[in-house]
């Protein structure tokens, strides 16, 4: 079982292509060989999009990392490392979370002077501490639940049991 939090920080281009993908892969550059042999099965993915500054979805690493040489991102560079993820929460456009509002809270980016806060996301793979994690993840939680109550005060009831079951599989507890 995973232990480790990550925070993956791609560009709008490749948040676009995970996106279509359904979260389903990460890929990495060779020389995030050592972090992509850390990363376990379990161990938590936290997306960051650098152009919008912006979380949009957390997901769990389903697979050990392998290469593969294929292209991904772009059909000019090599990013042979790569993880299977399965999305946890994937939050809609307009919820996005604004990393202006909450990064400045994170431990991560304490060594870093209050204004230079985004050199911490300067790099496209960081191990971040759990509270770090979970402080995103909660806020990402708390928008799905503000979402839900207000699509079910207007949901017809035929559909009204069909997405309390899609929110509650979209907020289950996570192991960790």
């Amino acid at each position: 079982m995973g232990k480790n939090y990550w925070m993956v920080v791609v560009t709008p281009q490749e948040f676009q292509i995970i996106k279509d993908q359904g979260y389903s892969l990460y890929a990495m550059r060779a020389k995030y060989r050592r972090r992509a042999e850390r990363m376990q099965p379990g161990d938590r993915v936290l997306l960051y999009v650098s152009g919008l500054r912006k979380w949009p979805a957390t997901a769990t690493i389903a697979s050990r990392y392998y290469e593969d040489h294929s292209p991904i991102w772009t059909p000019d560079e090599d990013f042979p490392f790569r993880v299977k993820l399965a999305p946890n929460i994937v939050l809609e456009d307009e919820d996005y979370i604004d990393a202006l509002l909450l990064a400045p809270r994170l431990e991560y980016v304490k060594r870093w002077p209050p204004e230079d806060w985004p050199l911490a996301f300067y790099d496209s793979l960081h191990l971040l501490p759990q509270k770090d994690f979970r402080l995103v993840e909660g806020e990402m939680k708390r928008i799905v639940t503000q979402r839900r109550r207000a699509k079910k005060a207007v949901l017809p009831p035929e559909e009204e049991a069909t997405y309390a079951q899609d929110s509650e599989e979209a907020l289950a507890p996570e192991d960790g």
